[in-house]
């Protein structure tokens, strides 16, 4: 599913559609369990990008997650994911939003309307300091959702891998 809704999402933002139409809002995230490390990023057995915490020490991704959701998100969010008085609590949406619906969301922004209210979160799909590191903020509101990481900064992390920062300079072009 995650192959097709990432076809859906290109398709979309190629056309010029809003990327938060091109995925369907029912897909819930799989198990979060390690299956395979490349170069100190973890995946699931889907290939969704997920998190190690052991020992109160998380991985990088998820340390850097932390650090970037609280620099973009935590204004309308509320820190550690738990939400305000007007945006949803992240750390709970991610128990039933997968990873290409959360980037549909983010890229491409979504409007939630009833009667009594509208809520609006705003596209970030050309902001380089969300966008390149949209997996990382995935990877620390999963942890979030997951129950297994504290409120707080994590205390301990790992250590930068050298793949991070080049991706990093790719991604911000320096």
């Amino acid at each position: 599913m995650l192959a097709r809704s990432m076809v859906a999402l290109v398709f979309a933002v190629v056309a010029g559609l809003p990327a938060s139409v091109a995925v369907a809002q029912n897909d819930t995230p799989g198990d979060p369990a390690i299956a395979e490390e490349r170069d100190g990023k973890y995946f699931d057995a889907d290939g969704t990008p997920t998190f190690k915490f052991e020992n109160g020490q998380v991985d990088w991704y998820t340390f850097s997650g932390y650090r970037r959701y609280h620099a973009a998100c935590h204004v309308c969010h509320g820190p550690d994911g738990l939400g305000s008085s007007y945006a949803p609590a992240l750390a709970h949406s991610l128990e039933h939003l997968d990873y290409a619906n959360f980037l549909a969301v983010v890229a491409g922004g979504r409007e939630n309307v009833s009667s009594s209210q509208k809520n609006v979160m705003p596209s970030f799909g050309t902001n380089p300091n969300v966008m390149c590191y949209i997996d990382d903020i995935y990877i620390y509101l999963r942890a979030r959702a997951q129950g297994d990481l504290p409120r707080g900064r994590p205390p301990k992390k790992e250590k930068k891998p050298d793949s991070f920062m080049k991706a990093e300079n790719d991604c911000l072009g320096t």
